[in-house]
């Protein structure tokens, strides 16, 4: 495909990167201190609701349906209709959004009640639980105002992309990484309830995230007044595109947040196994499927506004080649290597050896999936760029119905795992539905040589799995190494796992080659 995208791509995925080794830091930070128990539990879902709407803003159903339309009005040349139009969005978003922070500060009883459903019903029936709820909707008044700055950030990185300034964007993350780990090691000793301190640091983090990217807008010459303007033809536009989007690309997270309000219902720690499995899952997926998903949307809004059909299609075979070639054998290892990953990076201080065991059979059941929420990242631009969302929708809407179905199903025989196994279940069954409907539409399709790239992707993969498998420990010797040798053993297997599996890709004919090409960007 495109070396220009692929240079986008890289530095799109460095910058990723820095943020999640923060976002692993700050984990074990909070593993450390809270454990698995009932304060981690209040937290970890406090914080997941802004981080729930991050995706959604950040990453997902807003910059799906404004990139499109911000690339349409882009092409036109005019660079003060441009900001115009900037304002207006940033305007019209900014009023909604601040209206939604203070209903949600307001009202944090009602939203607690219902992200926390289970422990609203130990509150009022004065069940084992009950203890989790009041801390929670205290909490939330706390995080909550997370929402207006990651919607405005959400919008300012979308138009640096749009820019191609691909850096500021990714960036931006690890601000909020550094804020809560700062709290968490200094403010935390001045709080009796030190999860507390945690929220605090999401509040300044996404504070600290909106103020970074002005800066940027203002030397890209993009830093406006914000406008309310509802009515304006191209603000309806967005509005239009945006809701509908809330059920396509972010399915798999709303399906998250499905699991994570579930979990409520069943045993203390439900909620902290889960998302401290979910943490090492949204590693790679971040740093591989969303870098790719950020970089291609532009390129297919333009290709498809110039009617580049061939373009087009190169771009999203490139997409799905790149991702299956680092998704493919990342699940792979999470899977086989789930107990030693969270023994050597969470396991300490209230993080018990009990943890890392529950949490590790969530993991192996979120990696059977990852994958599949890697496709749908790439896949849902190939509908969004061609502002295309009912199909989508339709399918979002399917999925969703599939997962409650799933997690009911599941959480009663198998409890969190069985939430975990539903999540990747309705996420392969929305990259399929996605994929097959790209394929009738005549817009992309996998061709035989690409068939073939992926056959060998695989046999990479049992190669690297077999060699990690041989190679590995018993989990007792893992449970009985310290920290240094945990790190020394693992580091070992996941060398020892890439040589193999890249080594066997130049046995069987992989090439550079067969994802870089001389096609240029239009």
């Amino acid at each position: 495909m495109s070396k220009k995208l692929l240079k986008s791509g890289v530095i799109v995925s460095f910058m990723t990167f820095v943020s999640r080794i923060l976002g692993l830091i700050r984990d074990v930070v909070v593993a450390n201190m809270l454990g698995a128990g009932a304060a981690a539990d209040v937290f970890l879902v406090a914080n997941k609701i802004p981080n729930f709407l991050r995706r959604l803003f950040a990453e997902g159903a807003f910059a799906q349906a404004f990139i499109p339309v911000l690339s349409e009005v882009k092409s036109e040349g005019d660079k003060e209709h441009l900001k115009m139009f900037i304002a207006k969005v940033s305007g019209t978003l900014g009023v909604i959004v601040t209206i939604v922070t203070v209903f949600g500060v307001i009202g944090s009883p009602l939203v607690a009640a219902l992200f926390g459903a289970g422990w609203f019903v130990d509150y009022l029936n004065d069940g084992p639980q009950a203890d989790k709820f009041e801390p929670f909707a205290l909490m939330l008044k706390i995080t909550f105002p997370y929402l207006f700055f990651v919607s405005l950030t959400g919008l300012s990185g979308a138009v640096l992309n749009t820019l191609n300034k691909f850096a500021v964007a990714a960036f931006t993350p690890v601000l909020l990484n550094v804020a809560i780990i700062s709290c968490a090691l200094y403010l935390s000793p001045h709080f009796e309830n030190p999860e507390f301190a945690l929220a605090w640091g999401v509040f300044l983090g996404g504070m600290l995230q909106l103020l970074f990217q002005i800066p940027f807008l203002y030397r890209a010459g993009v830093l406006v007044k914000p406008k309310w303007a509802w009515s304006d033809p191209k603000v309806r536009k967005v509005r239009k595109l945006m809701i509908p989007a809330l059920f396509g690309v972010s399915v798999s997270q709303i399906n998250l947040l499905i699991d994570t309000m579930i979990a409520t219902t069943l045993m203390t720690g439900s909620v902290s196994w889960l998302y401290y499995s979910d943490r090492l899952l949204e590693f790679p997926l971040g740093l591989f499927g969303i870098a790719i998903a950020t970089v291609i949307l532009p390129t297919l809004s333009k290709q498809h506004v110039s009617q580049d059909r061939q373009s087009f299609s190169n771009s999203m075979d490139w997409a799905i080649k790149v991702v299956v070639l680092l998704g493919a054998p990342a699940a792979a290892g999470l899977f086989v290597l789930a107990e030693p990953m969270l023994l050597t990076i969470f396991y300490g201080g209230a993080f018990t050896l009990e943890d890392a065991t529950k949490a590790s059979y969530s993991l192996m059941a979120y990696a059977t999936g990852l994958l599949s929420f890697m496709l749908v990242k790439v896949l849902a631009p190939g509908f969004y760029s061609r502002q295309d969302l009912k199909t989508p929708v339709r399918y979002g809407i399917y999925c969703m119905v599939a997962n409650i179905f799933f997690n009911i199903a599941l959480a009663i025989p198998y409890g969190y795992v069985g939430l975990a196994i539903a999540t990747a279940l309705s996420a392969t069954l929305n990259a399929t539905l996605l994929y097959v409907q790209l394929h009738r539409l005549g817009v992309f399709q996998i061709t035989a040589n690409t068939g073939l790239y992926l056959a060998k992707i695989l046999i990479g993969c049992v190669v690297m799995v077999s060699v990690i498998q041989f190679f590995n420990v018993d989990i007792a010797v893992w449970q009985s190494m310290d920290t240094l040798n945990k790190a020394f053993e693992l580091g070992k297997l996941i060398l020892l796992g890439f040589v193999s599996f890249v080594v066997t890709l130049l046995v069987v004919g992989v090439r550079t080659s067969s994802f870089i090409g001389t096609h240029k960007v239009q």
